[in-house]
């Protein structure tokens, strides 16, 4: 099986599942993943974790049999692209749960994500440099903005390896966890974030990936606009009610 999907109460887990090839992409597992990002989509889901079976997260596409450039620019045009534009569309947040190397398209999953974590034994490889390739699957126009286009550029044309701590100091990961408490840790984190009014998460996520192109002026009205919206949500309407009880509020995700 290339991809396994587990819920847990709000929280849907997708593992990569392909631990002998360290969750190498193959066509099913682009379907299969396809389809786990449709169920994540869910409005009952208000976390979203992505992980890799056995000793790798990913370490993207296996290229041995990719010579043909066309066949390369339709494989990401017809996989990785539409995967990739439908994990940035969903409305909650998504961690990206690093058990493991993470290279190529793997690392570009990794940081498509809203939240990295990682175990100490995970590396990031940028590996496209390695085999005379660039950077894709949206590698950097998310790398830019998390590492910056100096940092960004300078560690993706080295196709130097980071290491879990290395990756913590640069801020590509916010945490690094040993790999006896990793799993737990994970899902303390889910759960956390599943508590969240997760409607203004996904407003939040809309707002920030946009300021980087916006105008002041764009980004202030898109700013006003996107408020207006969450000020209709449910959750609002809770967080102002325990506001003025004075109580823990109880987000329902709506």
């Amino acid at each position: 099986m290339g991809v396994e999907v587990r819920r847990r109460e709000a929280v849907l887990t997708i593992t990569l599942n392909r631990p002998d090839v360290l969750n190498a992409f193959d066509d099913a597992m682009h379907e299969a993943f396809s389809a786990a990002l449709a169920q994540a989509g869910d409005d009952a889901v208000r976390t979203v974790v992505i992980t890799g079976a056995g000793r790798g997260f990913c370490v993207g596409q296996d290229v041995s049999a990719l010579t043909d450039p066309e066949a390369i620019g339709e494989l990401l045009r017809r996989r990785y692209n539409p995967n990739t534009l439908a994990l940035r569309a969903l409305r909650k947040p998504v961690i990206a749960a690093v058990n493991g190397a993470a290279a190529g398209a793997g690392l570009a999953l990794a940081a498509a994500c809203d939240v990295r974590i990682c175990a100490r034994p995970a590396v990031f490889v940028p590996a496209f440099v390695s085999i005379g390739l660039v950077p894709d699957s949206g590698a950097t126009w998310f790398l830019t903005r998390i590492l910056g286009p100096a940092r960004a550029l300078e560690w993706m044309a080295s196709g130097r390896r980071l290491s879990a701590d290395e990756a913590l100091a640069w801020g590509l990961v916010s945490e690094v966890v040993e790999p006896d408490e990793f799993a737990a840790r994970v899902a303390a984190l889910a759960d956390e974030l599943a508590a969240l009014p997760t409607a203004a998460i996904g407003l939040h996520k809309r707002l920030f990936d946009r300021a980087p192109a916006n105008t002041l002026a764009d980004q202030l009205e898109l700013e006003a606009a996107l408020q207006m919206a969450a000020a209709g949500t449910a959750d609002f309407a809770e967080g102002l009610a325990a506001f003025r009880e004075k109580r823990p509020p109880h987000f329902s995700g709506g």
